[in-house]
């Protein structure tokens, strides 16, 4: 009998997803994997149903790799799930460690950090990866390792709450994240090494950059939304009183509508953000 489920999405990986499941094969029946087929144009199904011990579930059209996840968590029979991506980037032997864990330390996530020795990230990603753990960082309060490995373990119960808040897109490893942690769920980072993919990647750098931004702004506002209006309030007010000595000191008078204009868009939003998570609160 299996005590943990692993989902591994895929589109369009005829070319790699053999060795991975090759691997979890030879680990026996102690895992149930389940492979979803994320609408693929290629012959990624057929190369699973080689595997007779492996569940495949095939959507009819391409919805995305966090659409293709959450199907693989909702047909999973485990509380304990593991994702790992099919093209070989991540190394899928940890899976057991990870599993070890987060079982022995009781926590609701452990993430593969890839932090290790032998880490192949694009150098054209790393700037736009650097400046949006940055902000993640800042507006979760805590660092944060790795934002978005796709190598994880994590409690399907832990998930129920805000499942239906996750993307269909890529960006649903950064809102799990952000979601643990925003809502105090205990996670662990484990580091793991990150290999060069086989394939073409998906990923979209400027376009995929911009919608992570925009995604960490949003699932903050979500669940924490002080930690946005504050900050936004403080800095309304000091360029209020910016304004106000400048145009004292250099125009020989001070503009007082602006500065009151000013204020009191900083008091609007900051009464804006008390209501907002006074409305968090009473949901949760």
């Amino acid at each position: 009998m299996n005590d943990a489920s692993i989902i591994i999405p895929a589109y369009n990986e005829e070319t790699g997803i053999a060795a991975i499941l090759d691997k979890l094969t030879l680990m026996g029946d102690q895992y149930e994997v389940i492979v979803v087929d994320d609408g693929s144009e290629d012959k990624t199904a057929g190369v699973v149903k080689n595997y007779l011990n492996i569940k495949l579930i095939r959507h009819d059209h391409n919805l995305g790799y966090g659409a293709a996840l959450k199907t693989g968590i909702k047909a999973a029979t485990n509380d304990t799930i593991a994702i790992i991506d099919a093209d070989g980037t991540y190394p899928d032997g940890q899976i057991p460690d990870l599993i070890k864990v987060m079982k022995e330390g009781d926590y609701a996530m452990v993430v593969g950090a890839r932090t290790g020795k032998n880490v192949k990230i694009p150098l054209i990603r790393k700037p736009a990866k650097w400046f949006i753990n940055k902000l993640a960082n800042y507006l979760v309060g805590t660092r944060i390792p790795d934002l978005n490995s796709g190598l994880r373990v994590m409690k399907k119960s832990a998930l129920d709450s805000f499942i239906h808040i996750l993307p269909d897109g890529f960006s649903f490893t950064t809102t799990i994240t952000l979601a643990m942690l925003t809502n105090g769920y205990a996670v662990k980072y484990v580091p793991i090494n990150y290999f060069r993919r086989e394939g073409k990647s998906k990923i979209r750098p400027v376009r995929d950059t911009l919608n992570f931004i925009q995604l960490i702004i949003r699932t903050v506002l979500y669940f924490n939304p002080l930690k946005i209006f504050v900050p936004l309030s403080i800095c309304l007010v000091f360029i209020a009183f910016i304004v106000l000595i400048v145009s004292q000191l250099y125009l020989g008078r001070a503009m007082d509508v602006t500065f009151g204009v000013i204020l009191m868009t900083a008091v609007m939003v900051l009464a804006i953000g008390m209501l907002a998570d006074l409305i968090d609160k009473r949901l949760q």
